[in-house]
């Protein structure tokens, strides 16, 4: 080999170059860019080479990840006025790599969320943006949104999504320079207030294309089961009271799932545990998030990868799409997909548990599926049809696992309106009405098809759906076992209105 030729040396993710290319099978490309290091010439965003658009039939499920790290995750040096930027301090990967290794685990959409700090406004604008339009050029197959993991006022990290647009990048700069609560420096106490969150809320609220806004590993903070740390109840409802088309969720199952595998806490949750991989908010039947949905909030659930640093280097992360995947039902298309996560056409699954899932409310000709409403009359006949289909993994998984399911649990709750008390965190409606098991599931096709009658129903409520691989009857606070023998999927929900 040629003293300069680097194609089989590792770069900074740790993989050279011809592995990359086996991985995403974009040689020519990755051969014409000459380096995987992203610190070439910045390319052009050629808007008329985006993809055609599609009708509304070309939905499908979309599997994706919305937090996901680059060196441009570093640290600060603050002897220096303004603080210097140390770029790969934090996560190590380019954006192309994690673009690269998203599509090789099956994503067809991703994010890059960056951490902040002082003055990173304009290290996203100078310097990763360029990268990011760069990624798209080599990984046109993977839809790679713009945007940053927020440093929220008063909370813990949220993604910020912005919507694709030739403007993303200013508009990006623009929020997060006036308020992320650590850009400014000197540092900016008055930054850091919940006044200060429901203020960029209602700003991004009145934006003719808003952004999306998600809240990151709600639980971590924790100390206890509904003893709350950053992220709060209170905190919650009020910016989707402030918001409601913008703040609409948070990660079901956060990232750093890799961590047993080097012998630390399930994604990071080192004061009190995730259950099967999902945070308690999510987790416990009946607790923060079925008290979210028993308002009648759109509030939906995610899982990502939060990936850093890979755990056969040592981090606690798996690539993006790797382990969990955020499935939305949507075109091919940046808005159609922003659509779908704002709408609730959302599903989530940890270990490729299954690759395709719906749950469909029937009643008489109406028909409703995630994140979709019913409506039925009190006087009439009410029964609502539940249909839940899913469709087991067609191979094996990333650790080279064929996973089958065991069991799926139906759950509904009261929508009761929205209450006085901010801090609730709790619906005391909501339970497991019915469990089903192989024996209880049809084929159909490649899918497996079960169908359950909600009788004469009289109040409003929602529906959704959880399975799982293990024969727990609830998912167990995690210890150190393998990631890959815990796996469930999640449904968003469907909701039926009575009148």
């Amino acid at each position: 080999m040629a003293e300069n030729d680097t194609t089989d040396r590792p770069d900074e993710s740790g993989y050279s170059r011809r592995q990359l290319v086996k991985y995403a099978g974009v040689g020519a490309t990755l051969a014409a860019a000459g380096t995987m290091t992203g610190t070439g010439e910045a390319w052009a965003d050629d808007t008329a080479s985006r993809r055609p658009r599609s009708g509304s039939r070309g939905r499908r499920w979309r599997a994706g990840d919305h937090h996901v790290h680059s060196e441009y995750s570093g640290d600060f040096d603050t002897t220096t006025t303004p603080p210097t930027f140390l770029k790969g301090a934090d996560a190590v990967y380019p954006i192309v790599t994690n673009a690269i290794m998203g599509k090789y685990f099956g994503l067809g959409w991703m994010m890059c969320t960056d951490h902040g700090g002082p003055n990173h406004s304009k290290v996203n604008l100078e310097q990763a943006y360029p990268d990011l339009l760069r990624s798209r050029q080599l990984v046109p197959d993977v839809l790679q949104f713009w945007g940053m993991e927020f440093d929220a006022p008063a909370l813990d990290h949220h993604t910020l999504m912005i919507p694709r647009r030739n403007d993303e990048a200013q508009v990006l700069f623009e929020l997060e320079s006036r308020f992320a609560k650590r850009d400014a420096y000197p540092t900016d106490p008055a930054r850091d207030t919940e006044e200060k969150m429901v203020e960029f809320l209602k700003v991004a609220d009145r934006m003719r294309h808003k952004p999306l806004v998600l809240a990151h590993h709600a639980s971590r903070s924790a100390t206890g089961l509904g003893v709350y740390g950053l992220d709060t109840p209170r905190e919650f409802r009020n910016g989707n009271n402030a918001a409601p088309q913008v703040y609409v969720g948070f990660e079901g199952a956060p990232g750093h799932q890799a961590g047993p595998l080097n012998g630390e806490a399930r994604g990071g949750y080192g004061s009190y545990p995730t259950h099967g991989g999902y945070d308690q908010m999510t987790a416990r039947v009946g607790g923060l998030w079925d008290s979210l949905l028993g308002e009648g909030r759109r509030w939906w659930i995610t899982a990502t990868s939060d990936s850093h640093v890979h755990w056969t280097r040592g981090g606690t992360d798996f690539w993006p799409g790797e382990y969990s995947k955020t499935y939305v039902h949507a075109r091919d298309e940046y808005a159609d997909v922003m659509d779908g996560l704002r709408s609730g056409r959302v599903w989530v699954t940890t270990g490729d548990l299954v690759q395709s899932l719906d749950v469909t409310a029937t009643a008489g000709r109406q028909e409703a599926v995630m994140g979709e409403t019913i409506t039925v009359s009190r006087r009439q006949n009410s029964d609502v049809e539940i249909e839940i289909r899913f469709q087991p993994l067609d191979g094996e998984n990333g650790n080279g696992d064929r996973p089958e399911v065991n069991r799926v649990d139906l759950i509904v709750g009261e929508v009761t309106g929205v209450g006085t008390n901010l801090d609730s965190d709790t619906n005391p409606t909501t339970e497991v009405v019915a469990r089903f098991g192989r024996r209880d599931w049809r084929r159909r096709g490649d899918e497996y098809v079960i169908r359950h009658t909600l009788s004469n129903v009289q109040t409003d409520l929602y529906a959704r759906v959880r399975g799982t691989n293990t024969d727990e009857m609830e998912p167990e606070a995690d210890g150190l076992e393998s990631p890959w023998d815990d796996l469930w999927f999640y449904s968003n929900p469907v909701f039926v209105n009575v009148r």
